[in-house]
């Protein structure tokens, strides 16, 4: 099976977005269709050789439900997009203007001017309303708000209320485009805020560069990235040194310094010299797409509040409609005057539609999920939000995730001179990648003659032997100076040792130590001043657990745990409240997927922990934990603030219609107006990105 998207241009609310979904389902061949409001796009997956039949049966279809919906490939070029959008959005105004008017016009005018110029300004205004209730009554679809709006004006038509029907219809039009500009305007904000991606490669073929799409380059080409350019995919510096700005993807604003052989991540933007890349992964498994593609499709895991607006939405209006019926006949018998009946029904009508709840809902997990990505704190769902903001204990692994997996050399001992013992144990690591020989060679802070270095020999299990400057020198663990008959003492200081002989003669002894991450204290007392537990579980023995969890000042740290040992361990924390855990490791993927949310180090950390993960810190940062936490919090509140609000509001203007103390007007703003309130109350979520 093969995933297809395409774009649906123009599609009115959620709820008509999923009757598309639903109806493609039912098309033979498709086994899962999935539309996305806020991206506009419909996705169905099939067996390739079924694609254009599909395709020619979806157009089909969406002519028939929904005519004014443009159906096209998502790969069309974006400026004519917006000029198409811009055009409409004159067109409308022009409308809106020549509508208002001729309303203000029949204000002052009497007789048969004032109806011909009333009605004049109706018609303008609200053909495009009628004809979309027009059409949908003939697909069966009776309770939206077009059909709403038109009820309602026809009745104050009816009703001889020229002015009414073309100042509700004015006010209606007007609250609609400033409604979609809003939600346009959000859509852009947070496609603003994902524009990652590079629009091109310019790939070496033959001595020059020639200009590809991203999704063009292959594994081990050579590409070139100017300054002001996007590194359209992930690899390694063969050629050049420069500064990237990464703030895109993980939301810290200093750049970052890249030579050669260094790993450059795809989306970050080249700042000032020019480099040759060696591409080590395709477009579609580049970072920059996987982040792309987890923000996309963060709609089809919809959260508690998602569904239930859903539901609510499907028995809401025509309970409202009926009631609205009710209401009508009632207040009609009651005065002994169907006109007020019919007047009040009305009013009850207009104020029933939903819009503000079906759109703001999914706006607000929309927004807040776009604000953590631009501060490199990806989130795989809207579903992950609730589970997150429950979330009572974190657990983490201590290797790579609290502290940097960069050793350091902390203390020396028994050294009559410490300079020199590192410099000896330097040229004995010269040649080796291992983070223990880095940290070595790191604080020997002097560059060696490698021609002075010979001899080199590696034992396994046990160390190195080099001759420098014509000088033997022993450096490992205590194994290598016992077989070796250097007389010295078995240390006892938690740490990795690393024992240092010169011709024979016991030097001393180095003691590194796994250097904690800047910001891993800070990430602990945030999630313990919110109440949170701190629990760290490492496969690293209980003694040095035991020292990092006291440095960090957590509620427990549990050591020497094999990869099984872990799952068993993070179980049973989970019986005790909502738990995440916190890991970057291969060996962490199983523990990572078992947990109530998962978390993953998105720069060191596997592809395996990344994939099993809920959500991924871009760039390996604790303290991004508690950012994760707090703003899903925050999501929460704002989505259910939207909800409960204009539930609240649509209620009371309900009751108020039906005892005739809110007219049409007070229905628009319950309307129109409450929807621009929720939209604008979800965009306050885009400030996520803006926090230092």
């Amino acid at each position: 099976m093969t995933k297809y998207k395409y774009k649906i241009e123009g599609i009115d609310c959620a709820s008509c977005a999923d009757s598309l979904a639903e109806k493609t389902n039912k098309i033979d061949g498709v086994l899962h269709a999935q539309a996305d409001f806020m991206h506009q796009t419909l996705s169905f997956e099939c067996e390739p050789k079924d694609k254009e039949r599909v395709t020619d049966a979806m157009r089909t279809m969406i002519a028939r439900e929904e005519p004014d919906v443009v159906f096209r490939e998502t790969e069309k070029i974006k400026e004519k997009e917006e000029e198409e959008e811009e055009e409409e959005g004159k067109y409308m105004l022009q409308r809106l203007i020549v509508g208002a008017v001729l309303f203000v016009i029949s204000l002052f005018i009497q007789g048969i001017p004032q109806i011909v110029v009333a009605l004049a300004s109706y018609f303008i205004l609200g053909y495009d309303v009628i004809w979309k209730a027009i059409r949908n009554m003939g697909k069966g679809q009776l309770f939206d708000e077009h059909f709403l709006m038109s009820f309602a004006t026809f009745a104050a038509i009816y009703l001889k209320d020229w002015k009414e029907a073309a100042g509700v219809m004015l006010f209606y039009q007007i609250g609609e485009y400033f409604q979609d500009k809003a939600v346009e305007r959000s859509r852009k904000s947070i496609g603003d805020l994902m524009d990652i991606r590079a629009e091109f490669a310019m790939v070496k073929e033959n001595g020059n560069y020639v200009k590809k799409t991203p999704e063009e380059v292959k594994v081990d080409d050579i590409i070139r990235v100017k300054p002001g350019e996007k590194v359209p995919v992930d690899g390694i510096v063969v050629s050049g040194a420069s500064s990237l700005d990464t703030a895109s993807l993980t939301g810290e604003s200093k750049p970052r310094d890249v030579d050669v052989n260094d790993e450059v991540i795809s989306g970050s933007v080249n700042q000032t010299g020019v480099l040759e890349i060696r591409v080590t992964k395709e477009y579609g498994e580049s970072t920059v797409a996987k982040i792309l593609n987890l923000v996309e499709n963060s709609e089809t895991h919809k959260a508690p509040q998602e569904k239930f607006i859903t539901k609510f939405a499907k028995y809401y209006t025509p309970i409202v409609v009926f009631s609205a019926i009710v209401v009508g006949i009632g207040v009609g018998l009651m005065y002994q005057d169907f006109n007020i009946g019919i007047e009040r029904a009305c009013t009850f009508l207009v104020i029933s539609c939903p819009c503000a709840l079906v759109i703001s809902i999914p706006l607000s997990f929309f927004a807040g999920i776009g604000g953590l990505s631009s501060r490199g704190v990806l989130v795989k769902g809207a579903d992950v939000i609730d589970s997150l903001a429950k979330v009572e204990q974190v657990i983490m692994d201590k290797t790579g995730t609290l502290t940097s997996g960069k050793f350091a050399v902390e203390e020396v001992l028994h050294a009559k001179d410490s300079q020199q013992i590192i410099e000896d144990a330097a040229a004995a690591e010269h040649f080796s990648n291992h983070p223990i020989a880095q940290g070595i060679k790191e604080a020997a802070k002097t560059v060696l003659d490698e021609k002075e270095i010979t001899d080199v020999k590696e034992i396994p299990g046990r160390g190195l032997q080099v001759k420098w400057r014509g000088e033997e020198i022993l450096a490992g663990n205590y194994k290598l100076m016992q077989e070796n008959q250097i007389a010295c003492e078995e240390e006892t200081t938690d740490g990795t040792l690393v024992y240092v002989a010169k011709n024979g003669v016991y030097e001393g002894c180095l003691v590194l130590r796994d250097q904690l991450k800047p910001d891993s204290l800070q990430a602990i007392q945030e999630l313990q001043a919110d109440g949170r537990r701190c629990i760290i579980v490492s496969g690293d023995n209980q003694t040095i657990t035991d020292v990092i969890g006291k440095k960090l000042g957590v509620d427990q740290a549990i050591g020497a745990c094999l990869p099984e040992d872990k799952v068993r361990t993070v179980q049973d924390i989970m019986k005790n409240g909502m738990s995440a855990f916190v890991g970057d490791g291969v060996n962490d993927a199983p523990v990572i997927h078992s947990a109530d949310v998962g978390f993953a180090m998105g720069g060191l950390g596997s592809d395996a922990a990344i994939e099993a993960a809920d959500v991924v810190l871009m760039d390996d940062a604790p303290s991004k934990i508690s950012l994760a936490i707090t703003s899903s919090k925050r999501i929460l509140r704002i989505a259910n603030e939207n909800i409960y609000g204009a539930i609240l509001i649509k209620v009371m203007t309900l009751i108020l219609g039906a005892l005739g103390i809110a007219n049409m007007w007070w229905a628009i703003f319950a309307d129109t107006g409450v929807a621009m309130i929720c939209v604008l109350n979800s965009m306050r979520l885009l400030f996520i990105a803006r926090k230092n």
